[in-house]
């Protein structure tokens, strides 16, 4: 991929309390915006400090109408969150502006096309985040950046598309977790141990668990599996286990004397004083 130099304006950008008049209250709301790149206006459009690249998904790509031929083949591999490899199905380079309606910026942007399924349309990664001086603010919703004419461009988020894509982020979430590996030329897969790891996956996606409740819940999923492959250590570990119960019952550790109060029997210790058996009674 080529490497664009920054000759951005150096100037100072700044945010004020201004900047918060329009926000709606939000719960961390991510900054989505809009840009203009192959001559069309493109929504939802992701400001990701944690990517390391700039992504434009193939589904976007399909709808701005551009050539296959036009991309430029990519050597390199790119993961996902979680470790997963993403295929990437070449790199293109476009035109994109920056533009609040008073000034405008267009840059030369290097995207990766990637074949995945996504809320959003376009990540902005650090590459074009750092090359072109844009500031991110989530808590006024907003990004800032210089314009080749000196002025700073002040582009807000959609937060409407910004609740709505982190919703359907989050119903996808689960798809997105449940990586299939392929092993390794002459390596079965362990067909046996999958359900165990897919119900650990379940545990993690479902709800906020805590990594010590996923590992539990793994042993006992397998415990279960175990047993119903083989009824006879299915029994064999019911006797066991209603044996370990038993010894946690409590045991009596003295001697005890034996006094009828209204009518009822109790037991009491015989190390409680005279006194102490007296006011029980």
């Amino acid at each position: 991929m080529e490497v664009f130099e920054d000759h951005s304006p150096d100037m100072d950008i700044t945010f004020t309390k201004g900047d918060l008049r329009d926000v709606v209250p939000h719960d961390n709301d991510p900054i989505v915006i809009s840009l203009v790149t192959a001559g069309r206006t493109v929504h939802r459009v992701l400001v990701d400090q944690g990517s390391s690249a700039d992504v434009m998904f193939w589904q976007t790509f399909g709808k701005l109408q551009l050539s296959p031929d036009q991309l430029r083949p990519y050597g390199g591999c790119l993961y996902g969150f979680i470790g997963d490899q993403v295929e990437v199905r070449g790199y293109i380079e476009l035109r994109t502006t920056f533009t609040d309606g008073l000034a405008s910026r267009t840059e030369k942007i290097g995207y990766l096309v990637v074949n995945a399924s996504s809320a959003y349309n376009i990540l902005l990664g650090r590459p074009t985040l750092n090359r072109t001086g844009v500031v991110p603010s989530t808590r006024h919703m907003k990004v800032k950046l210089p314009s080749m004419e000196g002025l700073i461009i002040t582009i807000c988020s959609d937060q409407k598309e910004a609740k709505k894509c982190y919703e359907n982020s989050l119903k996808n979430k689960r798809s997105v977790c449940h990586v299939t590996t392929t092993p390794p030329p002459g390596v079965e897969p362990e067909q046996k141990n999958q359900r165990v790891v897919d119900t650990a996956l379940e545990v993690a996606v479902e709800g906020d668990v805590p990594m010590e409740d996923i590992e539990a819940r793994s042993e006992s999923a397998a415990r279960v599996e175990e047993e119903r492959n083989c009824p006879e250590t299915a029994r064999e570990s019911g006797i066991a286990r209603a044996l370990i119960a038993s010894e946690k019952k409590p045991q009596p550790v003295e001697e005890w004397l034996e006094k009828n109060i209204n009518g009822k029997t109790f037991k009491l210790g015989k190390t409680l004083d005279s006194e102490t058996q007296y006011q029980i009674a």
